[in-house]
């Protein structure tokens, strides 16, 4: 089985990564501690028998620590960072104290040489203050069983350097180490807000309907196929279908998207958007575990609880390097001090190589890093699902993107209407949308939109046929009316040589020309596209100038992918691929650099697996965000290059 605890009282990235490394070593018991939103994951046979000795763990680690039930109350998360914010305010407070005690100290040492006692009880003063902590943890750690860690280094070295007379030095270290302490405390705090405003979105009660009642339950108790109320102001708290109301919606929590979207029957809704305007009511087709709160969620979690590459390497690092650090520094007190008899220097040499030898630093730099980077990107909308995504993604030197719905809006429009003599744009669009209308392809609902949002009506046809890989068919008015590409058109009828040259033109701009024509005589050319996304060209160049190669991938045909191509900016186009072909591209790129691959759609999923990095659009399906590694919430191609700078910057904190 596996439970979800809460645990509060672990003050660092460090600390909590001992503790979980102790809790795993019992026996049938696999622990997962995120300190980065303060739960505890446990896989056991019957995870409440062991919380116990789960609990005394954690208290003899860490005393103080608390496990208790995990609750997904909103308060909860908000308790937790009023906390944060109280513990970083006492910090500063005895900060700022025992720097004013300290400063007093070093000014009657200046001046009133004569009067030791005064200046060294003053220095005494500030480091029971600012190092008493340290120290008493020490104390606990040693009879515990811990020598070798950061609080016993820095006792160590500050109170060797009061008994060799160096006053000021040992309480300088012990401010210094608390103003980075107070440093990594805020940068975790405002990490873990960034995060819980992901778990923010969690829905605390559903008002179900019941026939002509509505009832408030838990979201755990509603199943598909249930109908759900959401009054203005309610954040949607499932993913379904709205059966009855129209409204606005905010979808921009999930999407990014900042104006409001119309939906009314018929539109799918997701968990997490906010209704502004009507009472929509609908019907649920996913329930907590599969809706998109609780995949936001899991993805936030999954990231701040896995450990990268290089924070595995500096874990079994520092177990080795701090015993090595304090035999050195060991050897360095004696060795040279039995030979030139000056044991004060030696011992101050040494307990100055302890101090700048502090494994400390190792132990958090990647954690606090991970976590912080990781926080950013929720912020931003850019979800690494686990923290080897977010190391590996800034190494990436290839990025393959899908054409439709990554580069381009994904939804084709009305671009161009050239009609020929005896009809104008309304009167071909009307005839065009009169066929077009029972048609399900992506370029006839081009056609359809275009012509309702200019309020034409469509009239009746019969006999209407799909003619596969050609165009469309039907009796209107009496006659025949067709549609369809230029090469079958031009073979049924004559074709001007001003349309065929307009033809090509748009063909070469990447735009899909449609011919129609009324018994044997042409109609006229409506021209559809898919339009490209206002941000693809910026954001590929960007890719390139951080030294990336941008590579296309589409199922068009060769010139209207390189017209896309062209628009966009990239490095080179592939066309003609089929989706079972993309995951054999991205095999072949993956034999010349770190590739990550950007899609959105179904036929996406297998070459985001493939790739060293799938990045998903989040406004895509739902099987290529589960293929992903990264998802980009706000379905903007600029957050791949800003996925990629994030891990650069993250990877290079880390090193330094």
């Amino acid at each position: 089985m596996r439970k979800k605890y809460h645990i509060e009282g672990i003050d660092c990235a460090n600390c909590a990564a001992k503790v979980e490394k102790k809790m795993n070593e019992l026996p049938d018991v696999a622990v997962t501690l995120t300190f980065a939103t303060s739960q505890l994951l446990v896989e056991a046979k019957n995870p409440d028998e062991v919380l116990p000795k789960l609990r005394e763990i954690a208290d003899k680690m860490e005393p103080g620590t608390v496990i208790e039930e995990y609750s997904s109350e909103k308060e909860k998360s908000v308790e937790a960072d009023e906390d944060g914010d109280d513990d970083v305010k006492l910090e500063l407070i005895k900060i700022v104290t025992g720097a004013f005690v300290f400063i007093g100290g070093v000014v009657c040492q200046k001046y009133l040489n004569a009067m030791p006692a005064v200046y060294i009880a003053l220095f005494v003063v500030s480091y029971v203050i600012l190092g008493g902590e340290v120290v008493l943890k020490a104390v606990k750690n040693l009879f515990r069983g811990k020598v070798f860690d950061e609080n016993f280094l820095m006792s160590i070295a500050t109170i060797g350097a009061f008994a060799t007379g160096e006053y000021p030095e040992a309480v300088g270290v012990m401010l210094f180490y608390e103003i980075g302490e107070l440093f990594e405390d805020i940068a975790v705090g405002k990490s873990r807000k960034q995060i819980m405003e992901a778990v923010d979105m969690r829905p605390e009660i559903v008002r179900y309907v019941d026939g002509d009642n509505v009832i408030e339950l838990d979201p755990e108790e509603i199943e598909v196929g249930d109908v759900i109320e959401v009054r203005p102001g309610d954040r949607i708290p499932l993913d379904g279908v709205i059966i009855k109301g129209d409204s606005r919606i905010d979808t921009s929590a999930v999407t990014g998207e900042p104006v409001p979207v119309g939906v009314k029957e018929g539109s799918e809704v997701v968990s997490g958007c906010v209704n502004m305007s009507g009472v929509i009511y609908v019907k649920v087709e996913k329930i907590l575990e599969e809706s998109m709160v609780s995949r936001i969620l899991e993805a936030v979690e999954n990231a701040a609880a896995s450990k990268p590459k290089i924070d595995r390497f500096i874990s079994k690092f520092a177990r080795v390097y701090t015993p090595i650090v304090v035999f050195a520094a060991l050897a360095t007190a004696v060795i040279p001090s039995f030979i030139t008899g000056n044991w004060h220097y030696w011992i101050y040499t040494a307990l100055t190589f302890l101090v700048i030898s502090c494994p400390c630093a190792l132990g958090l730099a990647t954690p606090v890093a991970i976590m912080v980077g990781n926080g950013v990107g929720a912020k931003n909308g850019i979800l690494f699902k686990t923290a080897v995504s977010l190391e590996e993604t800034g190494r990436v030197n290839i990025v393959a993107l899908d054409k439709t719905g990554t580069i381009t809006m994904g939804e084709p429009k009305v671009t161009d209407m050239i009609p020929t003599t005896g009809y104008d744009d309304k009167s071909l669009l009307k005839l065009a949308y009169s066929l077009e209308a029972k048609s399900e392809h992506p370029l006839a609902k081009a056609v359809v939109n275009e012509a309702e949002s200019r309020n034409i009506k469509a009239d009746e046809v019969d006999g209407f046929k799909i003619l596969p890989g050609n165009g469309l068919t039907a009796q209107y008015n009496g006659g025949t009316i067709t549609g369809g590409s230029f090469k079958f058109i031009s073979k049924q009828i004559n074709v001007s040589d001003e349309i065929r040259q307009k033809e090509e033109e748009l063909a070469k701009e990447g735009k899909t020309p449609l011919l129609f024509a009324q018994d044997n005589k042409l109609c006229g050319l409506i021209a559809v596209a898919d339009t490209i996304k206002e941000d693809s060209p910026a954001a590929v160049k960007d890719l390139k100038d951080m030294g990336i190669r941008v590579v296309m991938l589409t199922g068009d045909n060769e010139r209207t992918a390189k017209a896309i191509g062209a628009q966009a900016g990239g490095d080179e186009v592939i066309a003609g691929v089929l989706p079972d072909g993309k995951e054999s591209v991205i095999r072949e790129l993956m034999g010349q650099g770190k590739v990550a691959m950007v899609g959105d759609g179904i036929n996406d999923a297998p070459a985001l697996t493939k790739a060293n990095i799938g990045i998903a659009i989040g406004a895509g399906a739902d099987i290529a965000m589960d293929a992903a590694d990264v998802v980009l919430m706000k379905s903007r191609l600029s957050d791949v290059p800003a996925a990629i700078r994030l891990s650069r910057f993250t990877l290079r904190n880390i090193h330094e």
